[in-house]
C-alpha cells in the first residue's frame, strides 16, 4: 500500500522493497535480508558532525546487533564515493569517546535520486528538502516495520535505546510478553491482560510464585531467558 500511495510505511506494515547502490555493492531489500532483522537510518549528510558520532557508535556496536540477529543499513542523499571518502576520514582521522580506527562495514546507500528516502518518508519538507532526517526504521525477518523513531537534524540518536527496544521487540514474540517502562534485559516483564472478568478474578486469585499482581490488568513476572 505505502509503495501504490507514496506515503511512508507505517508500524505493522510490509516495508517498501528497493534496490540500491551502496557502499558494500548493490543490495536488494527485503531479498538479501530474509531471516534477519533490520535497522535502516538515514542521515542528513557526509562529513557532518553529529552524523559522524552515530556512525561511529553504530560500527563499534555492528557485531552486538549481529549477535542479535540484526543488521544495520544506512542511508543519505549522498554519492557513494562521498560516503566512501567520508568512511576513509572516520576510521583515519576521527577519535571519539575512546573509539578510534573505526571502520564502518555496514551498507551505506547512496540515493542522490532520493528514491528510497521518499518510500520511507526520511525526506521532510519542513526541516529540509535535499537531507534526509535522522529516521530509524527497525524491520523484523519478515520485513513488517515494528518500529519507527524520528530526531531532528540537529540531534544525536541513541543506539544503546536502539537496541534495548530491539531487545525488547524480539522478548515479546518469543515470550507474548510486553515491557513496562525503562524495561531492561532481566527485568521483570508484563503478562498480557485477561479477556474477561472472569479470567481477570482469576488471575489475581492465582497469583504467586510465578506472578503478581498490582491489579487485575497489570501483572508481572520474571524475565524469560531465551
Amino acid at each position: 500500500m505505502c509503495e501504490q500511495t507514496g506515503r511512508m510505511p507505517l508500524i505493522g506494515e510490509k516495508a517498501p522493497a528497493f534496490e540500491a547502490e551502496t557502499t558494500q555493492g548493490m543490495i536488494s531489500f527485503p531479498k538479501d535480508y530474509e531471516g534477519k532483522w533490520v535497522i535502516f537510518f538515514s542521515h542528513p549528510a557526509d562529513f557532518t558532525p553529529v552524523c559522524t558520532t552515530e556512525f561511529m557508535t553504530f560500527a563499534s556496536m555492528a557485531d552486538e546487533f549481529k549477535t542479535l540477529n540484526c543488521e544495520l543499513l544506512g542511508l543519505s542523499i549522498d554519492g557513494t564515493y562521498s560516503h566512501i571518502a567520508w568512511l576513509r576520514t572516520i576510521k583515519e582521522k576521527i577519535e571519539y569517546r575512546g573509539m578510534k580506527n573505526v571502520e564502518v562495514k555496514f551498507p551505506v546507500i547512496s540515493d542522490l535520486t532520493m528514491d528510497v528516502a521518499k518510500k520511507f518518508g526520511m525526506i521532510q519538507a519542513a526541516a529540509s528538502t535535499t537531507q534526509a532526517v535522522r529516521a530509524v526504521f527497525i524491520m523484523d525477518p519478515q520485513a513488517i516495520v515494528r518500529a519507527i523513531l524520528y530526531y531532528p537534524l540537529s540531534n544525536g540518536r541513541n543506539m544503546q535505546e536502539i537496541k534495548r527496544l530491539l531487545i525488547a521487540m524480539q522478548h515479546s514474540d518469543a515470550h507474548k510478553i510486553a515491557t513496562p517502562a525503562n524495561w531492561e534485559l532481566g527485568d521483570d516483564v508484563i503478562v498480557p491482560p485477561p479477556g474477561s472478568c472472569g479470567q481477570a478474578q482469576e488471575r489475581v486469585d492465582h497469583a504467586g510464585d510465578d506472578y503478581r499482581c498490582l491489579d487485575w490488568f497489570l501483572c508481572l513476572k520474571k524475565c524469560p531467558h531465551k
